[in-house]
């Protein structure tokens, strides 16, 4: 099968198109022939050891998995011996958080894991783009306890988290600031957001506005910079740096704090929910561009502009199932 592969850290030149052995699933394993995946950011992360401290989990001197790729949509091809609940032909998605895989032809995900069945009159490509920015982002807002009445500011409020955000927190029935660029006001309004900052035109931090909640969803502000913002009682929400862990154990008895939760956690129970409001119109995928698998080097480039509005898809059989 083709997969794309890396032998070393680096930046995406290291990424290559290869024909690797066809996966065979394990007893409790559903084998996915994969129709469509996406690049993130923990791709790009993991891809570069960057910050160096991935190398501990991917490996110290070279990664331990070759084939990237964490969420994916296609059909299943096989099933292993002790699998229930899925059947050759299936069409699925789902998310492999910690084995990856997705960049390639097939793949093998567990049965009890992130995967469901694929909602009607979606495509592969709208189903490859939900899972990683709308878990994250549900397992963040569900942690700092988002309720109704809650006024939640979302930083990055264009990007796969964000996105994702703006419309969970519309669920969850809080008033929603979403900060953004310029081009993508319009967008963020349509999605749920109550009130849009133009980040390119204003500072948040600097407006005497106040939030009982802040999410960072691009990990791009401080704690420091976003404390004055904050309510008493207010927390502060970010989706990495390693320097946040310390500072929500720093400031765990404080009237400002720091939540971060690592590792995520993520359920199958999150994923069939996100699925729930998906066909209840709650809840859609925000695309950015499609790439062929081929083109995975000039996609991963372009995420790591840090400037891609939503989810970046990697199109891996395009044949137009659905």
């Amino acid at each position: 099968m083709r997969a794309v592969v890396h032998d070393r850290y680096g930046p995406p030149d290291v990424l290559r198109l290869e024909d690797v052995e066809r996966p065979v699933p394990k007893e409790d394993e559903v084998l996915v022939k994969v129709h469509a995946t996406t690049v993130n950011r923990t791709d790009c992360h993991r891809r570069a050891a960057d910050p160096f401290v991935w190398r501990l989990f991917a490996g110290l001197r070279r990664p331990k998995r070759r084939i990237l790729g964490s969420e994916l949509a296609g059909d299943v091809e096989a099933i292993g011996a002790a699998v229930t609940g899925f059947a050759a032909g299936d069409q699925v998605f789902g998310l492999n958080p910690w084995t990856f895989g997705a960049h390639a032809e097939f793949v093998g995900v567990k049965a009890g894991g992130l995967i469901a069945h694929k909602s009607r009159g979606m495509s592969f490509e709208e189903a490859a783009a939900i899972c990683d920015g709308a878990l994250n982002a549900l397992t963040s807002l569900r942690r700092a306890n988002l309720r109704r009445g809650h006024q939640i500011l979302i930083y990055g409020a264009s990007g796969s988290i964000g996105t994702a955000a703006v419309q969970l927190a519309r669920y969850f029935d809080a008033h929603v600031t979403a900060v953004c660029n310029t081009k993508n006001l319009e967008l963020v309004r349509s999605l749920g957001a109550d009130e849009v900052v133009d980040y390119t035109q204003e500072d948040f931090t600097r407006n005497g506005e106040t939030y009982d909640l802040i999410y960072d969803a691009v990990g791009k502000h401080s704690f420091r910079r976003c404390k004055g913002s904050l309510k008493r009682g207010g927390i502060y929400l970010p989706t990495d740096g390693w320097l946040n862990i310390f500072l929500a154990l720093w400031t765990r008895l404080g009237t400002k704090r720091v939540l971060l939760g690592i590792p995520p956690r993520y359920t199958k129970e999150d994923l069939l929910f996100l699925k729930a409001l998906i066909e209840a119109g709650e809840y859609q995928a925000v695309i950015d561009r499609c790439y062929p698998l081929e083109q995975v080097v000039e996609a991963t480039r372009y995420v790591e502009t840090q400037q891609k509005t939503g989810n970046v898809v990697l199109t891996v059989i395009d044949d137009g199932a659905r």
